[in-house]
């Protein structure tokens, strides 16, 4: 369905956002660390109750929510999969950043979940993370990288991605029920986005 030019309702107890898909088909420029003493962490066979901790203090802020609806059976079924690398970015001894990497699709690889806590935004911690990233991405054959990103991340993510070396290619609205009215997230979560009763 094409949406209409002009506005169009989003109904109340819904959220909507517009999403981005960026991607890069050949490895960027590699870009300097910025200093700083973190450190990835790969974790295998992640342990669930781990996995739902970091997520939600990574993504709460900016909504993130399909991950927290899924039972346990349905998120180990994602995160223990064969082409799946779960790894943690560790700050002071504590895991503070997300990043999930999807190989499963040949020749390809999809940042899935890529965050820094609220406490190393801006700190460098997320350039780090993402030369990370890119090195374990490119480190196989691959043709294409790529991640989403929506409205309701950080306000830099997309010129964060840009800087990294993605470009845009595809533009989405996503309508979802809002995870604030079923306890899916804490009422308090992510208030740059409004709730509508």
């Amino acid at each position: 369905m094409i949406l209409p030019d002009g506005y169009s309702d989003v109904p109340a107890g819904k959220i909507a956002a517009v999403v981005t898909h960026l991607e890069m088909t050949a490895p960027p420029a590699r870009r300097d660390d910025p200093p700083g003493a973190w450190t990835l962490r790969k974790v295998d066979a992640p342990a669930l109750a781990w996995y739902r901790d970091l997520f939600r203090r990574v993504g709460e802020d900016w909504l993130w929510f399909s991950r927290t609806r899924m039972t346990d059976a349905e998120l180990a079924a994602i995160i223990h999969a064969p082409g799946i690398e779960v790894y943690a970015l560790v700050a002071d001894g504590r895991d503070e950043g997300l990043l999930e990497l999807d190989f499963r699709e040949p020749g390809q690889c999809e940042l899935v979940y890529f965050g820094v806590t609220a406490r190393l935004i801006g700190t460098g911690a997320a350039r780090f993370l993402m030369n990370r990233a890119l090195e374990l991405a490119w480190s196989r054959d691959l043709r294409r990288v790529w991640v989403h990103t929506c409205t309701f991340d950080h306000p830099s993510a997309v010129a964060f991605y840009q800087r990294s070396g993605f470009r845009p290619f595809r533009r989405q609205i996503e309508i979802a029920d809002d995870p604030r009215f079923d306890g899916t997230l804490s009422r308090d979560a992510a208030k740059h986005v409004p709730i509508i009763e």
